[in-house]
C-alpha cells in the first residue's frame, strides 16, 4: 500500500500535547467565565495549565476594549474554554478602539449595571404574575 505525504510539515499530536506546539507564541485564551487574557504561552503540563507570560485580561465594551496587565499568569486547564494564537496581522486591523484601564472599568461597570436593573424588573414582573423567577442556585451549572 502507498503511503501519502502529508501536505502540511507539522505532525498531529493527540491532547494536550498539542499545545506543546504553540509554546512562545502568543495566544489568546477565554476562560470558562468568559474572561479573555492575552500573553506569550510559555509552558503547559499534561492536565493543560497553562503558564503566560506577559499576560493581559482583554475586556470589551461594544466598540471599544482596553487591557489591564496581569504579568505572569498560571490558568488551570479546566478553565480554558477556547484557546488560539493571535496573527498579528490581522491583530493590527481590527475595527476595536483601545481605550484606557478607567475608561473600560467604568464602561463595563455601566452595562453591568444595565444588565442587573434589566434582571430585576423581569424579576418583578415575574413577582406580579405569580410567579417565581429562576436564580442560578434553582440548577446545577
Amino acid at each position: 500500500m502507498e503511503e501519502r505525504e502529508s501536505s502540511t510539515s507539522h505532525t498531529y499530536l493527540p491532547g494536550t500535547a498539542s499545545l506543546v506546539q504553540e509554546i512562545d507564541k502568543r495566544l489568546l485564551v477565554v476562560l470558562r467565565d468568559g474572561r479573555t487574557l492575552i500573553g506569550y504561552l510559555r509552558s503547559v503540563d499534561q492536565f493543560a495549565n497553562l503558564l503566560m507570560q506577559h499576560t493581559v485580561e482583554r475586556i470589551h465594551v461594544g466598540k471599544q476594549f482596553g487591557d489591564i496587565p496581569r504579568g505572569i499568569y498560571l490558568i488551570r486547564g479546566e478553565n480554558v474554554a477556547l484557546c488560539g494564537e493571535i496573527d498579528p496581522e490581522l491583530e493590527g486591523r481590527q475595527e476595536l478602539e483601545r481605550v484606557s484601564i478607567d475608561e473600560i472599568l467604568e464602561a463595563q461597570r455601566v452595562v453591568t449595571e444595565k444588565r442587573e436593573e434589566k434582571r430585576k424588573r423581569r424579576e418583578q414582573l415575574l413577582r406580579s404574575r405569580g410567579m417565581r423567577p429562576l436564580d442560578h442556585t434553582d440548577y446545577d451549572i
